[in-house]
């Protein structure tokens, strides 16, 4: 994927991050945070990570966004209203400063697509090799998720199902108190 158009996807992410912050109503903001995840999914896959990016597709941008919206829909107006948050500069000096330190520690990862990195000399090469033999699966990344990390894969599916359980019960005990 040409870098100009990994370059052209941060950018609208940065900018959809900003608007989602300045933005005067909840409803734009969500639209916007819908935008963020999927111009953040379109660089996942630019970047050749299709699960993460089908992943942040539908959570990020699809089920997030729903949730979001409902969640707006059911409050009144008076408790919609966004407030102004004063003092925002030490946010941002925060938020610059964690930036500034993470981009340090990226420096210290391999190369985009090195060849000879750890994970592609130790990890990746075993997989690819060994992945239709032990789990009779042509698809790697499938052998892997559900083979390989099998009980990971599980446990994670448990947190978010319980987690929209958690929501669906939220939402239950609301409608009955109104």
């Amino acid at each position: 994927m040409s870098p100009i158009f990994i370059l052209t996807l941060l950018a609208l992410i940065l900018i959809c991050a900003w608007a989602a912050v300045h933005v005067s109503d909840l409803i734009s903001a969500v639209l916007v945070l819908g935008g963020y995840s999927f111009f953040l999914a379109l660089a996942w896959a630019a970047m050749g990570s299709v699960d993460v990016a089908f992943t942040e597709a539908v959570v990020g941008a699809g089920a997030s966004t729903v949730f979001f919206l409902l969640a707006l829909f059911r409050t009144s107006p008076e408790t919609a209203k966004p407030e102004r948050i004063r003092g925002h500069s030490l946010g941002l000096a925060v938020v610059i400063a964690l930036g500034m330190l993470l981009a340090y520690g990226a420096l210290d990862l391999p190369k985009w697509g090195d060849p000879s990195s750890t994970t592609s000399t130790h990890v990746s090469s075993e997989y690819l090799l060994r992945s239709i033999k032990d789990t009779d699966t042509p698809n790697v990344v499938t052998s892997v998720l559900a083979d390989y990390r099998g009980f990971d894969t599980l446990i994670e599916t448990t947190v978010i199902f319980t987690a929209g359980i958690a929501c669906l019960m939220i939402m239950g005990l609301k409608r009955r108190k109104s």
